[in-house]
């Protein structure tokens, strides 16, 4: 028994050690945007899109796993292989793919922010200001360890939903019951749509290249591979764990009283009539919160991919000097969003149509290099994926994809 309690020690020890990225990397997907499309879905369906989402945390475990199977077994970053194996030109168009859609999707973010700071009545361009300035200071100043500690008391403020969905007073059992028995779906254009944006919305383009890169940030080892497969099983549970209450949140107020809402933001003074004005107040600072997530872990995502597509240094521990265009490309991607948000001629919806486009063009060529890449034994040997898993990940992919080419397809038409 001793022995067994010494082994256990140990190994929780070492789980803690490689935790962070994985976690970091999947709770991030509930950002500003992913919060308004999540409560969307809750206030038009109710429980019923709960089964979507249970779905939709196997996928998320399944297509992440490789990512960081890859970087941890290749020592590479998802942009390098990407240019080493097909070329410069390849690596040019979809790096500025990467780049264009993430720039829209740190936009959505920041308009998530001005709304949530004009709900609480606060000065929307001095606020803006201090989060632009909030994020360049711990992303230039603060090295990998500083920024890991920052990204988890952040994953710890999403319990703001938690409270939130227990003040609504929701209908447990039915919710339980929804999320792992499809349970009062109505099959519809709407239902479909919602249902693609929950999956759209969780896996994405960026959260590919993110997890890859700061998995090699952290300079994890290969010994540790399976101790970090696990944290990735546990970073897709609990990012959709959050993304549970807050679908619950709004389908045990504004669903059941048949409440629409226009906007994500909405959520926040909607439902305090029925949850109490902490309720709404937790869902508004879980707003702010996500958003502040999004915008610093997606322009990191699009500095790590410059850096790695194009051979520069890119590491939070890197000095500015030595770093300069990695840190100089997260710097304008937060001020250049910022300032479209102010812009009162730019239209917000124009913006998020071109990233729906972008990232759904992107994301099925970016399972593609997922798979080959970790069906090739010159690069994986050992770890490449089993017969088993192949069909899972295939299935996965393919699944995504049609997603993906559907939302694309269906924005132009």
């Amino acid at each position: 028994m001793k022995e067994f309690i010494k082994q256990a020690r140990y190994r929780l020890m070492i789980f803690l050690a490689v935790f962070g990225p994985a976690t970091i990397t999947a709770v991030s997907d509930d950002d500003g945007a992913g919060v308004a499309t999540y409560s969307l879905a809750g206030a038009k369906f109710g429980y019923s899109i709960l089964f979507i989402l249970f779905v939709v945390t196997f996928l998320l475990a399944i297509t992440q796993e490789m990512g960081v199977r890859i970087a941890l077994v290749t020592r590479k970053g998802l942009g390098d292989l990407i240019r080493e194996r097909y070329g410069i030109i390849l690596s040019v168009v979809v790096f500025f793919i990467l780049f264009i859609a993430n720039l829209g999707t740190i936009v959505s973010n920041f308009a998530a922010l001005k709304a949530t700071f004009q709900m609480f009545g606060l000065p929307v361009a001095p606020f803006l200001f201090l989060s632009v300035a909030f994020s360049i200071i711990i992303v230039s100043k603060g090295n990998y360890e500083v920024n890991q500690k920052i990204f988890l008391l952040a994953v710890v403020l999403y319990f703001s939903y938690v409270i939130s969905a227990f003040k609504a007073k929701p209908d447990w059992s039915l919710a339980f019951k929804s999320l792992v028995v499809p349970t009062g779906i109505k099959l519809s254009k709407e239902f479909i749509f919602a249902s693609i944006a929950v999956l759209g919305t969780t896996i994405t383009p960026w959260g590919q290249f993110f997890v890859h890169s700061f998995v090699l940030d952290k300079k994890l080892s290969v010994d540790k591979l399976k101790f970090t497969q696990f944290e990735t099983y546990f970073g897709a549970l609990f990012t959709d764990f959050f993304s549970f209450f807050m679908i619950v949140a709004t389908a045990s107020t504004l669903f059941v009283h048949n409440i629409p809402l226009t906007s994500g933001e909405q959520a926040a003074l909607a439902i305090k009539p029925f949850a109490g004005e902490l309720a709404g107040f937790l869902f508004g600072f879980g707003i702010i919160n996500a958003a502040l997530m999004g915008i610093i872990i997606i322009s990191l995502t699009t500095a790590y991919a410059f850096a790695e597509f194009f051979g520069y240094e890119g590491s939070l521990d890197a000095p500015f000097q030595k770093g300069r265009l990695f840190y100089g490309i997260f710097i304008f991607q937060v001020v250049a969003a910022a300032l479209i948000v102010l812009l009162p001629f730019v239209s917000l919806f124009k913006i998020v149509f071109i990233t729906q486009a972008m990232n759904g063009f992107l994301l099925p060529l970016i399972f593609f290099f997922l798979l080959k890449i970790t069906n090739n034994k010159d690069l994986m040997g050992q770890h490449v994926n089993s017969k088993i898993y192949n069909y899972f990940a295939i299935i996965s992919s393919v699944i995504i994809i049609i997603s993906s080419l559907f939302v694309l397809i269906s924005s132009f038409l």
